[in-house]
């Protein structure tokens, strides 16, 4: 392919704006993925692409999250193992099931969400620097949740980082902030795994992606700093642009788009 000066400033504007988004909430790939197509990037070539620049820019958020004392440790290394396990059997299912059912579900629950992530503002402090959940709960819970969202990104995968901090935040208890940053460490460790994967089958287009990378990068350095200075609401309300962007997705993609 070549690099055009329009395709550069689409897909590296994607990247930026979806950079800072998925620093707070997840969601930026809901951004950066139709970029690359409507910019006439081939969708193996889009999906290589979008996860080299994705995962250094959820480095960099990470990296900032992690000076500010804001990643809960215990609970990012005892899931890291089960997301990545989940990841590799939702991509299997994947090879058997049609994603349009699940797609379809998920117009349903969406809204739920949606509304669950709006309505609690009074009922838990949402600044606790660690998760309370201790001893067989903690051991049972994390590693079903970061296998059933692993299942769900190896399957799907939209909106991947978006239900980590929900399911952080409402089934581990983790205050807000912390489930941002907790979900980086999962998220980093899907995107390196399949980046390398990409990179193995060539299936990259460098010029773009390292414009992108770049763009990402700062856009979650942005989007991570945000989030620390604002507080949980900075996080509630990207969750609902992000959460929003995916379900207006998912209804054109199943419902609205022509067969």
């Amino acid at each position: 392919m070549t690099l055009t000066l329009g395709m550069a400033a689409a897909c590296g504007g994607a990247a930026l704006v979806g950079g800072f988004i998925d620093a707070i909430a997840g969601g930026g790939g809901l951004l950066t993925m139709p970029a690359l197509l409507l910019t006439g990037v081939p969708p193996h070539l889009a999906l290589g692409t979008n996860k080299i620049s994705s995962s250094l820019g959820t480095a960099v958020a990470l990296g900032t999250f992690a000076r500010s004392h804001l990643v809960l440790w215990r609970l990012a290394l005892a899931g890291l193992a089960f997301s990545l396990l989940g990841s590799w059997i939702g991509s299997l299912l994947a090879l058997r099931i049609s994603a349009a059912v699940l797609g379809k579900i998920l117009v349903g629950l969406l809204p739920v969400g949606m509304f669950l992530t709006l309505a609690p503002k009074r009922e838990r402090q949402e600044s606790a620097p660690t998760a309370p959940l201790h001893g067989p709960r903690f051991w049972l819970l994390v590693p079903l949740v970061c296998l059933v969202i692993g299942v769900y990104d190896g399957f799907f995968g939209p909106g991947t980082g978006s239900f980590l901090i929900l399911a952080l935040h409402w089934v581990l208890r983790a205050g807000l902030i912390e489930a941002s940053a907790t979900s980086k460490v999962l998220n980093l460790g899907s995107n390196v795994g399949a980046a390398a994967a990409f990179i193995w089958h060539g299936t990259v287009f460098w010029p773009l992606a390292a414009i992108m990378t770049a763009c990402s990068m700062l856009g979650n350095w942005f989007g991570s700093r945000t989030a620390i200075r604002v507080g949980p609401a900075a996080v509630r309300r990207f969750l609902m642009v992000s959460l929003g962007l995916l379900l207006l997705t998912l209804i054109w993609r199943y419902f609205l788009a022509p067969a």
